[in-house]
């Protein structure tokens, strides 16, 4: 005697059940699994990224932004146990809080869970990128050309509580801050010199008189270690004080 075909109500169900018996288990059977936040504002890259971490055993994709706005608001959804955070992600656009990239929405997360285990994805190396993420409360700090065994180990060992900076950022780290840091104003006057403003331009743009830009400029010519505007503006951009937007 044949039996009568299922309902498709009945096999809704059927599957509706069974994802929830998976979820229970993702969340119940599995429960030291690392629960990731990946920020990242290009598409392909961030699903690369989903794609890679969700092969690996014991890791959890629990959510994904494109900025930073986003990225906070699932934070305080999902508490997840890692973010991966592009350090140069965009507003969220007009008439929505906009914070400005991986540094800002660092601080704003951190600002409300100072527990919060952040690694910064970037594909500059400037050390003072470096600096404003790790002053901001990032924990680990990759560039986006590394290999996947290196994104697992930075991804387990901050998670384990420890810091990941590789070696040779460490080491800039330290000079940066042995160093004589800039000032505001200091790096107000570079990013104009970086702009190719003259001193006369750059006097009228910050309404200080020439003589003091010429005091800013050989005060920041001596603790970037160049000898004129151009090697300082050369400098402000390798070692991402200034950027070109």
């Amino acid at each position: 005697m044949c039996h009568p075909k299922a309902q498709p109500h009945a096999l809704v169900q059927t599957i509706r059940s069974t994802h929830t018996k998976a979820e229970h288990l993702r969340k119940h059977i599995m429960p030291d699994s690392i629960r990731i936040l990946i920020a990242e504002d290009h598409h392909i890259v961030r699903q690369g990224f989903i794609a890679l971490l969700r092969t690996v055993e014991g890791f959890s994709v629990v959510a994904e932004a494109s900025n930073g706005d986003q990225a906070l608001a699932l934070f305080r959804q999902h508490h997840p146990d890692i973010v991966l955070m592009d350090l140069r992600m965009p507003s969220s656009g007009p008439g929505a809080s906009a914070l400005q990239g991986g540094v800002e929405t660092i601080t704003a997360i951190r600002a409300e869970f100072p527990e919060a285990r952040i690694i910064v994805l970037t594909t500059f190396d400037g050390d003072e990128d470096i600096f404003r993420a790790i002053q901001a409360g990032a924990r680990g700090y990759l560039l986006k050309g590394m290999n996947a065994d290196e994104l697992i180990d930075a991804i387990q060992t901050v998670h384990r509580g420890r810091t990941r900076i590789p070696a040779a950022v460490a080491e800039r780290l330290a000079e940066r801050l042995s160093g004589n840091a800039l000032t505001d104003r200091e790096t107000e006057v570079l990013r104009n010199i970086v702009a190719g403003k003259s001193n006369k331009e750059i006097g009228a743009t910050l309404f200080i008189s020439e003589a003091t830009v010429k005091t800013h400029i050989n005060n920041l010519l001596s603790k970037l270690g160049v000898t004129d505007r151009t090697q300082a503006a050369t400098m402000a951009l390798q070692r991402g004080i200034v950027h070109l937007d």
